[in-house]
C-alpha cells in the first residue's frame, strides 16, 4: 500500500510529499489530496501519480494497451493482493508464466504501470522462492528480472537474485 506507493512516487521522480493513509481491515491505501476529497484505492492512487508526474505513456498508448495495463492493475489488486497461500502463489505464478511467455512486458512491448505494479506486489514472493522455483516459472523470472533493473524501479528493495545463464537460454 503506501510503502508502494512512496516508491512509485519516487520511480517517477516526483516531489515526496503526499501524505498516504490506509482505510478499514483491508488497510486500502488512501492519498489526501490538497483539494477535495481523497483517492482510494492502490490503482486510483497510482494512476493520479502517473497523471501528476505527467508520464501518461505508462498507461498505456492505444485503447487495447490502456485496457490490458488495466487488467494488470486489477489482477494485481484482486488476486495478488488477496493471495494467501503456496496455492494461491502457484497458481498466479503459472498463469503469469504462460502469459509472460512471447512477452517483454505484462502489456506487450512497452514498459508501463502495471509492470510497475506487479513488480511491487510479487517481490516478496518472488524473493521466497528456491532456485528450481525460479527455474519452473522461468517466462515470470526473466520478466522480474529485467523490471527489477529497470531504472529508479527496484530503490531500497533487495535484489533478487536469478541464476543467469538458465534465464536465457531459449532467448531467441
Amino acid at each position: 500500500g503506501p510503502q508502494e506507493l512512496a516508491l512509485l512516487e519516487r520511480s517517477l521522480g516526483l516531489q515526496e510529499g503526499n501524505k498516504y493513509g490506509v482505510q478499514g481491515e483491508r488497510k486500502i491505501p488512501v492519498l489526501q489530496t490538497n483539494n477535495g476529497p481523497g483517492l482510494i484505492g492502490l490503482v486510483t492512487i497510482a494512476a493520479y501519480l502517473v497523471k501528476q508526474a505527467k508520464k501518461e505513456q505508462l498507461l498505456g498508448s492505444t485503447a487495447e494497451e490502456k485496457a490490458v495495463v488495466q487488467q494488470w492493475l486489477e489482477y494485481r489488486v484482486t488476486q495478488v493482493d488477496g493471495c494467501c497461500g503456496k496455492e494461491d502463489t502457484r497458481i498466479i505464478l503459472k498463469d503469469l508464466n504462460m502469459y509472460l511467455e512471447d512477452k517483454v512486458y505484462l502489456a506487450g512491448n512497452n514498459f508501463t504501470l502495471a509492470d510497475i505494479l506487479m513488480y511491487y506486489g510479487l517481490h516478496p514472493i518472488m524473493a521466497d522462492l528456491t532456485v528450481q522455483e525460479k527455474e519452473k516459472y522461468l517466462n515470470v523470472s526473466r520478466w522480474f528480472n529485467h523490471i527489477q533493473h529497470y531504472p529508479g524501479v527496484r530503490q531500497h528493495l533487495s535484489n533478487v537474485i536469478f541464476i543467469k545463464n538458465r534465464l536465457y537460454t531459449n532467448a531467441h
